[in-house]
C-alpha cells in the first residue's frame, strides 16, 4: 500500500510540472500581453468609426486570450483528479494552483466585463449616431 501511495504521490507530481508549465505558459501570455491590451481597451475613442476600428482590434486580441483562458481552465480540470486522492500529501501543490487558479480567474473576468463594455459602448455610440442622423434628417426637412 504505500508503495502505491508513493506511485500515486509521484504521478501526481509529473502530471502537476505538466500542469503547471502550461500555466506558467498562460500565465505569462496574461502579464506580458493580455494585461497591457486589456489596458488599452479602456480608453475608446470618441468616434463612432474609431470605436469600431477598436471593437475589431479587440475582437481579434479576445479570440487569442479567449483561447489561453481556455487552455488554462482545461488545465484546471485536469487537476480535479487531486480531489480523489486526499492520502496523499498534496498541500503544497494545490497552494500553487490555487494561485494560477486566482490569476486566470480575474483575467478571464477583466476579458469578459472589457468585451461587454466594448460592445456596449458601440451599441450606444451607433444608437446616438442614428438619432444624430435623424435629428439632422428631421432639421433638413424644416428647413425645407
Amino acid at each position: 500500500m504505500l508503495s502505491n501511495k508513493r506511485i500515486q504521490e509521484l504521478e501526481l507530481v509529473m502530471e502537476f510540472e505538466k500542469v503547471e508549465e502550461c500555466f506558467k505558459e498562460v500565465i505569462s501570455w496574461i502579464e506580458d500581453v493580455g494585461r497591457e491590451r486589456l489596458k488599452e481597451a479602456i480608453n475608446l475613442d470618441d468616434s463612432l468609426d474609431m470605436l469600431l476600428q477598436a471593437q475589431k482590434h479587440f475582437k481579434e486580441f479576445d479570440l487569442v486570450a479567449s483561447e489561453y483562458c481556455k487552455r488554462g481552465q482545461e488545465a484546471l480540470k485536469k487537476m480535479n483528479q487531486w480531489e480523489d486522492f486526499s492520502f496523499v500529501d498534496v498541500h503544497s501543490y494545490r497552494v500553487k494552483l490555487q494561485t494560477y487558479e486566482d490569476q486566470l480567474e480575474e483575467f478571464c473576468t477583466q476579458l469578459d466585463e472589457t468585451r461587454h463594455r466594448v460592445c456596449e459602448t458601440v451599441r450606444l455610440y451607433e444608437f446616438f449616431d442614428k438619432v444624430r442622423q435623424g435629428i439632422c434628417c428631421t432639421d433638413e426637412g424644416v428647413k425645407s
